[in-house]
């Protein structure tokens, strides 16, 4: 099974090798997907968790258990035809190549089955195009 979590790590658990224990401890197996992560300070991390699903639970329950807030991520990514101007900017940012532009038409191409909403898309999009459905 798969889970994709966002971990907020409070300053005092920055240093915890999260991803090492959840991998030896656990079986779980942590896809990073997005990561902003500096000593002394408050760290996000999006992850892809995959394992057994009480394999799953036990590793969340253990991040709790850590102080680390652990919350479901469920949304997807939305392109707002009316407002994109198809510029192109969010192709440059798309680790997957879910966002990319028609060789002809020169018009935004968005394949929802190609996105991993990693959210790198939002903010670089200049007239704010692109959202989560959150």
């Amino acid at each position: 099974m798969k889970k994709r979590v966002t971990l907020t790590f409070p300053k005092r658990a920055i240093q915890m090798p999260v991803t090492y224990v959840l991998a030896k401890d656990f079986n779980v197996a942590a896809n990073i997907i997005r990561a902003q992560v500096a000593p002394n300070q408050i760290g996000k991390l999006v992850v892809e968790l995959s394992g057994d699903i009480d394999q799953l639970d036990a590793a969340i329950e253990w991040m709790r258990s850590r102080h680390i807030h652990v919350s479901l991520t469920l949304g997807e990514i939305v392109v707002d035809e009316d407002v994109c101007v198809h510029c192109g900017l969010c192709t440059g940012v798309c680790p997957t190549e879910a966002l990319t532009l028609h060789p002809d038409t020169y018009k935004l191409t968005f394949t929802r089955s190609r996105c991993i909403v990693c959210e790198q898309c939002i903010p670089t999009c200049p007239v704010q195009a692109i959202s989560t459905n959150l």
